[in-house]
Parts: C-alpha cells; sequence; structure tokens
C-alpha cells in the first residue's frame, strides 16, 4: 500500500456538467475555494467545451476568472479539442485533460469521432501544451465496460492508455464511467497494466453506481496506484444509469484512506459539507 495518495476532484467539473439547473458562477467559484480550503491540491474546475453541448459549463472562462490560486493547488480544465485549448490559455490554465473511450460504439455516441479520431484533436491539443509548459491528463472512458458494446477487454482500455502515453500526456486516468466494473474485472485490467504501462502515471476514476468503487479503489491501492478521483458528495450521475449513485464521493474516499493509514492531506468533513451545500441548491431549485 502507499503511503500517500493524491486525492483528484473532479466535483466542479464531472460532478455538475450534466446537471440542468443553472448554478451561479459565484456558487461554482465559492465551491472550488471550499474544496482548496478543504486540502485539496488538485481540483478539476470546468471545461472550455461547446457552450451548446455543456450548457452548464458554458460560464467556464468566467470561473477560471473567479477562482484563487493559491500556491501548490492546479485547476486542470477539460479541453475537447484545440478551439478549447486556445480558450483555456487564454484563461491562464497550466493544467488540461482530453477525453477519449475504450469502446468505439461509446465514442460515437459521445463526440462523434472514432478513437482513432479523437487523437487527432488531441495532437494539436498537447502540442500547445508541451510549448505552454502546460501539465496534461487523458481519460480513459468506459474501460471496463459500456452500455453498447459490453464488457470492454483490458487489452482494448491497456491500448488507448498506452496511446494517450505516446501522445506525450503526463497522466492516464482509467474510468469506470458507468459503474459496472466488479473487483474482478479490475483484477484482470491491473494484472496487465503493471506489466504493461506505467503505473506510477495512472490515475483510478471510479462511478458507485453499484457500490463497488471502494473496493476497486484497494485493488488499485495493492497495485501501486496513487492518484484517485473523487467527486465533493458524490455529485454527478450516469445518464445510463438514473438514479443511481455516480463519482465515488471524495469524503468516502479519504474516510478509507483515513483508515489505512495513507496520507491525503484532505479534510474529508469539509469536502462532505461543501457537496452538500451544492445539493441543497439543486434540490430546492428542482
Amino acid at each position: 500500500m502507499p503511503s500517500q495518495v493524491t486525492v483528484f476532484e473532479v466535483g466542479p467539473r464531472d460532478g455538475l456538467q450534466n446537471e440542468a439547473t443553472p448554478i451561479p458562477t459565484g456558487m461554482k467559484v465559492a465551491f472550488v475555494k471550499t474544496l482548496s480550503d478543504a486540502g485539496l491540491t488538485w481540483i478539476e474546475t470546468t471545461s472550455f467545451v461547446n457552450p451548446k453541448a455543456v450548457p452548464q459549463l458554458a460560464d467556464a472562462g468566467e470561473v477560471m476568472a473567479g477562482i484563487e490560486r493559491p500556491p501548490g493547488v492546479r485547476y486542470p480544465v477539460l479541453v475537447p479539442n484545440e478551439r478549447g485549448m486556445q480558450r483555456a490559455l487564454e484563461s491562464g490554465v497550466d493544467a488540461i485533460a482530453v477525453f477519449t473511450a475504450a469502446s468505439e460504439q461509446f465514442s460515437q455516441a459521445n463526440v462523434r469521432a472514432t478513437i482513432d479520431e479523437t487523437f487527432e484533436r488531441f495532437a494539436p491539443v498537447i502540442g500547445l501544451a508541451k510549448q505552454n509548459n502546460v501539465w496534461t491528463r487523458g481519460y480513459v472512458s468506459m474501460a471496463f465496460h459500456c452500455p453498447y458494446e459490453g464488457p470492454i477487454a483490458p487489452e482494448k482500455a491497456i491500448d488507448v492508455a498506452q496511446s494517450l502515453f505516446d501522445l506525450g500526456i503526463d497522466e492516464v486516468a482509467i474510468a469506470d464511467t458507468v459503474g459496472r466494473a466488479t473487483p474482478l474485472d479490475v483484477s484482470r485490467f491491473l494484472d496487465l497494466a503493471v506489466e504493461s504501462l506505467s503505473v506510477d502515471r495512472l490515475a483510478f476514476h471510479l462511478h458507485d453506481t453499484n457500490g463497488l468503487a471502494l473496493s476497486n479503489v484497494m485493488l488499485a491501492l495493492e497495485a501501486g496506484i496513487t492518484v484517485i478521483d473523487g467527486a465533493a458528495g458524490g455529485l454527478g450521475g450516469c445518464p445510463f444509469a438514473p438514479g443511481a449513485p455516480g463519482n465515488l464521493a471524495t469524503e468516502k474516499l479519504v474516510m478509507l484512506l483515513d483508515g489505512l493509514g495513507i496520507k491525503t492531506g484532505v479534510d474529508g468533513a469539509a469536502v462532505e459539507k461543501a457537496g452538500q451545500e451544492v445539493r441543497k441548491f439543486l434540490n430546492r431549485a428542482r
């Protein structure tokens, strides 16, 4: 087991992006500050995607202009293409993420492109990142199971992850996007990953749809993974499983890590409170 783990907070971006109720920009900025004050040092803040595609994050520029940026805290943003990257650079980002999938059918449905075509879009993005000393992350969504294709072979997810590394990406996050991964699925993936990938540059992004996220975290830790994603309050659902839990709640992750004696530097109770405040607003607005 590692002695220390980086908790990568995705609540402000992944947790909010599918919410239909408009959240005021000021509330988003305050949410990010509260998370930073709770000790989180990586907070994925927003996405420079087409506002028509994700109306909730149409204020990406305003949010990035409004947040405080204390030393030692990084505020990555998701960018879909070169145009989004240009907007992100204009906002002064120093860390970005791109998004692909291990499922061809999901890639086509989600971004209207094949997996190979997503890599063609990423090339200029990563080039700009390197030119501007911007840290990069790549997501491999549907790494274990896809609502269109069913189970995903671990070899496929590993091939996509390696292709991201080959592009020059700094960190690859393996995502159980629909929360269907079992411990057996994760074990099979990790058995191959430790042989063929740079495990010290992998992260795990888990959804808790079937209540197995923490069990899968344990396996990731045992394999040497030291970056785990979470969303404050478990914000964010899966459109393929309405009503089910979404992202692994950061506070649950921190509680597990605290119980294992693994350092995170994160105040789980403060994170939970931050997530609850956002949930209260959303519930009142509905």
